[in-house]
């Protein structure tokens, strides 16, 4: 099975939540999810292929974008993701 690519871009102080959430719910899969988090004024990876991005950001395997990402949302796509791979 394929490891699951979840990024996150991480633009503001209110994001942070987000960010713990991912990680949580990533852990949770272990070695099936590769988990990177960028941080908007730090890091610029991301900018090549996704461009500018100004609101927190999951993306999953590099094409599936959530731009409003609640618990519940990251927890399915994830889900998704790891029985599609």
């Amino acid at each position: 099975m394929a490891r699951v690519k979840v990024e996150f871009i991480n633009t503001c102080p209110s994001c942070h939540g987000y960010e713990e959430t991912i990680k949580t719910i990533a852990a949770k899969h272990g070695q099936d999810v590769d988990l990177h988090i960028y941080y908007a004024g730090k890091d610029f990876a991301y900018l090549k292929q996704y461009g500018m991005i100004t609101k927190g950001t999951m993306i999953i395997n590099g094409k599936k974008k959530f731009e409003d990402p609640s618990r519940e949302i990251i927890e399915s796509a994830i889900a998704e993701a790891i029985r599609s791979s």
